[in-house]
Parts: structure tokens; C-alpha cells; sequence
């Protein structure tokens, strides 16, 4: 009897492949708060990746591990610190929705994001990738908040369709980051409550501009 060539042995699954150290959250929030402060501190041109590290406690190695450059390090902070955190607001009313915005949007003037606005906005006028950055972590979030908010409004026959929507955001939210970033008074100097009142100041101008009417 003729043997046959023997079957081939079935190939050896392949070793999984070895995963790096995960990233530690914790420091990764540790650097961009260095980050904030440093740039506040010093501005865009002060910053350095040296600074951010010593002020987090961690070698430059460890930054460069997560960041290849300080704009990399800023683009990132302006994310975290970005709008998207908020929710839509859902009080029933274009009144009280736009009060919600508002009222976000000056507590985050008077926060951490308006520090790092004050710190990029002169530096973005020239620098595409921070312009970008600061578009794409405060205003474009905020613009399509106020989007959604008129048309909710518009749905519940609340006010008649509003061409434009695209530039509401503008015109909602605008004032408030004017009063904020050419106020004399730094934004850590102004308090919660005084930065309530201004947004319900600024309440009735915009509900005007999206053709609304207010209840008092």
C-alpha cells in the first residue's frame, strides 16, 4: 500500500500582539491642566513643552510620548476644555433654552475656557492650526447648540422659521464672549452669580433675534 504524503501541520496561531504601557488618564489630565496654566501665565509664546512638564511633575520624555509639539499640547487642551461637555438644554421653551446657553457660556467665559480663549485668540489670527482648534472646541459645538435650540422652537410653533440659522450662533452667544474678553476684569475676578446676571441681561436681545418674545 502506497502512503500518500502526510497531511501539512496546521499552522501555530500567530502570538497576540504585545500592548504598550496604557495611557494613564490621570496624567494625561495633569499635563493639559499645566498646559492651561503655563499659557495663562505666559501666553502662546512663553509656552514651553520643558515648563508644561515641570509644572505636571513628569519628564518631557512622558509628554513627548503623548504630544509631539506644544501646538499638539494646546489643540488638546482646548478640547478638553471645549463646549461639547454640554448637554442640549430641554426646558420646553425657547426662553428657557436660551437661558441655559447663555448662562453655560458665561460660566465657561469666567472658567477655565475662557482663560485659554484669552491666551490663543491673539496667536490664532496667524496660526491656522489653533485658529482651527478654537473653532472646533468652542464655537462650532456652541453655534449648533443655538441651531438646535431655534429649532425646537420653531417645531413647537413657539416663532415662525428663521433663515440664517447658521448665523445665530453668532448672534446669540456673540455678546456674551464680546463682554467676557474685552471686560477690564480678568475672568477668574468675576463670580458665578455676576456672570448669570449678565447672560439674563443679554437674554432678552436674543430671544428678539430669533423673534422671540420674553415672559416678563
Amino acid at each position: 500500500m502506497t502512503h500518500g504524503t502526510p497531511p501539512p501541520h496546521p499552522a501555530e496561531p500567530a502570538p497576540a500582539p504585545r500592548r504598550g504601557r496604557p495611557r494613564d488618564a490621570a496624567r494625561d489630565r495633569a499635563l493639559l491642566d499645566a498646559t492651561l496654566a503655563v499659557l495663562t501665565a505666559n501666553g502662546y509664546g512663553g509656552l514651553t513643552t520643558a515648563a508644561v512638564a515641570a509644572r505636571a511633575g513628569v519628564s518631557t520624555a512622558t509628554l513627548y510620548r503623548r504630544w509631539s509639539s506644544k501646538e499638539e499640547l494646546v489643540i488638546a487642551a482646548a478640547a478638553l476644555h471645549g463646549e461639547s461637555s454640554y448637554e442640549q438644554p430641554g426646558t420646553g421653551t425657547l426662553e428657557g433654552d436660551l437661558r441655559v446657553v447663555l448662562r453655560d457660556k458665561a460660566a465657561a467665559m469666567t472658567g477655565e475656557a475662557g482663560r485659554l480663549i484669552r491666551a490663543l485668540i491673539g496667536e490664532a489670527a496667524h496660526n491656522t492650526a489653533l485658529a482651527e482648534a478654537l473653532v472646533t472646541a468652542f464655537l462650532q459645538p456652541l453655534y449648533g447648540r443655538v441651531a438646535e435650540v431655534v429649532r425646537r422652537a420653531v417645531e413647537r410653533g413657539e416663532i415662525p422659521p428663521v433663515d440664517g440659522v447658521d448665523l445665530l450662533g453668532e448672534v446669540v452667544v456673540g455678546p456674551v464672549m464680546t463682554h467676557f474678553l474685552l471686560t477690564p476684569r480678568l475672568p477668574e475676578d468675576v463670580d458665578e452669580a455676576a456672570a448669570r446676571e449678565t447672560a439674563d441681561r443679554l437674554l432678552p436681545f436674543a430671544l428678539r433675534a430669533v423673534g422671540g418674545v420674553s415672559s416678563t
